[in-house]
């Protein structure tokens, strides 16, 4: 079984389905008197809410709490934002982010795995978080845009701050966010002021990397501002890498608890690309997004009034028996797999092509090195709070070397 969440009273990783289910069970749309939201849980309502940003719109900031540095930090985060704006913001990224840089980037991926994996080569137990899960993204993020990768423990505190969920407990309340905010203002301070410093530092000497690229690109004759360009490097060096440690903690954990599958991957690797999809399906790391109706609207028979929060949910969408053969098999064969977890629509996540590529040559490079790769004891398993972020913190792992 796996283990308890490191903070009493968190709910356990292993009860998260059968949670989704009963909330699934209770109907494709219902609303939350506890915490005042309205829930959407099946496949065909909450993709029907990612396609529609003009009724259900991303941006949240009339329904959550304010804080001065959290509002300057994310004027660039286009995750957050509608039409026109976000247009505007994502073709800016798009022409600097483009699927080339993405492929290019599969022999440094491979050397960076190689040489993480090579500091372990004389141990039977080490983990695989520390070790190959945060520090591959995180490296080959930051030297995509050029940013020093030997900073990354201080990219990592500041993941840890914003994503770590310490401050909320599993069903936070407006009064539980406006506490979080608060605590997370000085790193919020600290991010923005180093990533202002280097986007001045590369406009006024730009090099071969995704940042310098992403001052030179333009839409009708406008250029992305350094506040702006500070929201979206800090959301793809931060967030892009989070995807990723969390994606590859979770296949090895699953892999570990269904031993029939990570034989079959070893036999076939080939099957790698479709495993990374089931276990985005089975595990996403982000479970729900915040959504804000715009107008009255009809959903699922419920009447749900104009600026209500709304909340997507991922989790209980992938498990869909009306979409999803046998949704409770963790089943690596499954094609096709049309999971929610990067999102739907015009804010599908445009980073999922980098994940992807990591995770598959992070998983294939992990059963080329190891014949035998296991978890020990899931007591020692740390996890991120699941109401946030579905994750381990720490993962120690016992292998027999191939």
């Amino acid at each position: 079984m796996i283990s308890r969440q490191p903070t009493g009273g968190r709910l356990l990783l292993e009860e998260l389905p059968d949670r989704w289910r009963g909330l699934r069970e209770a109907g494709p749309v219902r609303h939350d008197e506890a915490q005042g939201v309205w829930q959407v849980l099946d496949h065909e309502h909450v993709a029907a809410v990612l396609a529609d940003p003009a009724t259900y719109s991303s941006d949240l900031s009339a329904l959550s709490p304010t804080q001065a540095d959290f509002e300057t930090f994310t004027q660039g985060n286009f995750v957050g934002m509608d039409p026109p704006e976000h247009r505007k913001l994502r073709t800016l990224v798009s022409q600097a982010f483009t699927p080339r840089v993405v492929q290019g980037l599969e022999p440094r991926i491979e050397a960076v795995c190689a040489r993480l994996l090579d500091e372990v080569a004389d141990q039977d137990r080490f983990d695989l978080v520390d070790t190959l899960a945060y520090p591959l993204p995180i490296i080959v993020i930051a030297e995509l845009l050029g940013i020093p990768a030997e900073e990354h423990r201080l990219f990592q505190e500041w993941a840890s701050v914003l994503f770590g969920g310490d401050q909320l407990g599993e069903a936070p309340d407006m009064a539980d966010l406006e506490r979080a905010l608060e605590a997370i203002a000085p790193t919020v301070r600290e991010m923005n002021s180093y990533m202002l410093d280097y986007i001045r530092a590369r406009r006024a000497a730009p090099g071969d990397d995704l940042t310098s690229r992403l001052i030179a690109a333009e839409v009708d004759g406008v250029r992305l501002r350094d506040q702006e360009m500070v929201g979206f490097v800090a959301l793809l060096l931060v967030a892009g890498h989070i995807t990723t440690t969390a994606l590859l903690g979770n296949a090895v954990v699953t892999f570990d608890r269904y031993p029939e599958t990570a034989a079959a991957l070893r036999a076939d690797p080939l099957r790698i690309p479709t495993a990374v999809e089931e276990v985005l399906r089975w595990l996403p790391p982000f479970p729900e997004l915040g959504r804000r109706v715009t107008r009255p609207v009809v959903l699922g028979g419920h009447e749900i009034p104009a600026d209500t929060l709304l909340m997507a949910h991922l989790g209980a969408a992938n498990r869909d028996p009306a979409r999803f053969d046998a949704p409770d098999v963790f089943d690596v064969t499954r094609s096709p797999n049309p999971h929610l977890t990067f999102g739907h629509g015009i804010h599908f996540c445009f980073g999922a092509p980098l994940a992807r590529l990591e995770a598959r040559i992070a998983l294939n490079m992990l059963h080329e090195r190891f014949r035998t790769l296991v978890i020990p004891s899931h007591e020692d398993i740390t996890y991120q709070n699941p109401a946030v972020l579905i994750g381990v913190r720490q993962l120690p792992v016992e292998v027999g070397r191939a």
